[in-house]
């Protein structure tokens, strides 16, 4: 197992086809540059869908505090009307010289015209603006952080898909090394045949061997090529020379207990489950504030024309300025439902973060488990290719005296691509649990991994659109 600033690298050690995970892996179509594990998760970083689609939700989220902070600004509206109208009046006027009933009657054919401009500012309004916009912040602080969780996952997944592209790249090599050999053991079995030192049945055991090789070998190209896919989705371009990757170890907390405390403080899922608790915390605020007065002062300005009694040719203004209070007494009872129900969802928050510091306390320890096992395979697997590669030798060394047969021979060589398969599998195991063990910490981030792209910073957005007061256009003129 070689060692580079004591970080563990995913190829094999040993003779023979391991070797080949040591060099670059090649895949069809490479190009002139090697994809390293930090250049693969930059390119997930700035170009993944799911990364991208989550930022603009958090986007959207910001619209939310200047939504809230609507509540106390001033409001203005217009309203204008014109059209023809017709109507008829009769006015009792006294009695004919009969007797009967005399009438005034007249009648009104014309088109009125009003308009009216208002203008209204709430001075006091119960505290329902204050409680909004601290609720709308507690909600974009959520929303930032559980943008961390996902930035967290797809840079997890892209350990995941660079690790089992190189992976199933290894096993292909040495499955196809592995057939390679069987193709001449079987040639070498059947010379022995035609002399008479074997028998038929240890050529069919050699023919039954490769045939299984091979199936084996295109099951391998399958699953390199669904990982290949895998890849594809997450990374955003088709794996290409990639380089051995390497374990983060040396970001991790020394010890298990301290990754426990220190996620249960900066993992962003919990981080995020608290500002939640704070936005259902001011959700019964807003809800209390249903109980509270309310006091605006507001204006009216309207001129009108032909529409007095009728009278055509007439002009009127009208001019209101006012002091509304407003004191809710009882509204049908339904304000106190809507503070029971928000008390009870805060008591729902704070149980849904004490879940998911549970949750994360189980992932911590997941991992750190995982690692310590995939570590203790790796010297196991090692072990074990040092002793199969000796008992290989040692097993053609007496066919050739008589003293093993050829399926003893087929079944080291068998033994030994499985310990060769499983030091793979394992060096595979430690990269992918030290990243799992750094995301369940709460710190694989940009940031902590170093990777050479521009960290998406959210308070840019926020800030543009925070004291906006009018327009259509998003800060990307969209």
């Amino acid at each position: 197992m070689r060692r580079a600033g004591g970080r563990a690298r995913i190829f094999p050690t040993g003779l023979g086809a391991t070797a080949l995970v040591m060099s670059f892996i090649g895949l069809p179509g490479q190009g002139a540059f090697a994809e390293t594990l930090n250049s693969a998760l930059a390119r997930a970083y700035s170009g993944n869908p799911e990364i991208n689609q989550q930022r603009s939700g958090v986007r959207a989220q910001d619209e939310d505090t200047t939504n809230a902070l609507a509540g106390m600004r001033p409001k203005a509206g217009l309203a204008a009307s014109i059209g023809p109208e017709f109507s008829t009046i009769e006015i009792p006027s006294g009695r004919t010289v009969t007797g009967q009933r005399a009438y005034f009657a007249d009648e009104y054919l014309g088109k009125p015209r009003s308009a009216t401009l208002s203008v209204s500012q709430t001075i006091f309004d119960g505290g329902r603006t204050q409680s909004a916009v601290r609720q709308a912040e507690s909600g974009v602080f959520a929303a930032r952080a559980n943008l961390g969780v996902s930035e967290q996952t797809i840079l997890q997944n892209g350990v995941i898909a660079y690790m089992d592209v190189l992976r199933d790249t290894a096993i292909l090599a040495l499955r196809k090394n592995n057939n390679a050999v069987l193709e001449e053991q079987l040639r070498h079995t059947r010379v022995r045949y035609q002399f008479g030192e074997v028998t038929a049945a240890d050529v069919a055991q050699a023919e039954a061997a490769l045939a299984h090789g091979r199936s084996d070998f295109y099951n391998a190209q399958a699953v390199l090529q669904m990982s290949g896919a895998t890849y594809r989705q997450v990374v955003g371009v088709e794996p290409k020379r990639l380089e051995p990757a390497v374990t983060i170890e040396k970001l991790l907390p020394r010890s298990m207990e301290n990754a426990v405390s220190l996620a249960l403080v900066e993992h962003p899922a919990v981080v995020a489950a608290l500002h939640q608790v704070d936005a259902a915390d001011e959700a019964v605020k807003l809800a209390e504030s249903a109980l509270a007065p309310t006091l605006a002062v507001g204006a009216q300005v309207s001129p009108q024309g032909d529409s007095f009694m009728g009278w055509t040719g007439t002009r009127q203004f009208y001019a209101l300025a006012a002091a509304t209070l407003n004191v809710p007494l009882y509204q049908g009872g339904s304000e106190y439902a809507s503070i029971r129900k928000a008390k009870e969802q805060l008591g729902q928050a704070r149980l849904r973060a004490d879940v998911q510091r549970d949750y994360v306390r189980r992932s911590v320890v997941f991992a750190y488990a995982q690692l310590q096992a995939a570590k203790a395979s790796i010297v196991s697997s090692q072990a074990e290719v040092a002793a199969s590669e000796k008992s290989l030798a040692d097993v053609r060394e007496e066919a050739k005296v008589g003293q093993r047969t050829t399926l003893d021979i087929l079944n080291a060589q068998q033994a030994l691509l499985s310990a060769r398969v499983n030091l793979v599998i394992a060096q595979h195991d430690r990269v992918v649990a030290s990243f799992a063990a750094l995301a369940a910490v709460g710190r694989l981030s940009v940031r902590d991994l170093n990777l050479n792209v521009a960290e998406y910073d959210p308070t840019i957005h926020y800030e543009q659109v925070k004291d906006k007061w009018f327009g259509l256009d998003t800060p990307d003129g969209r």
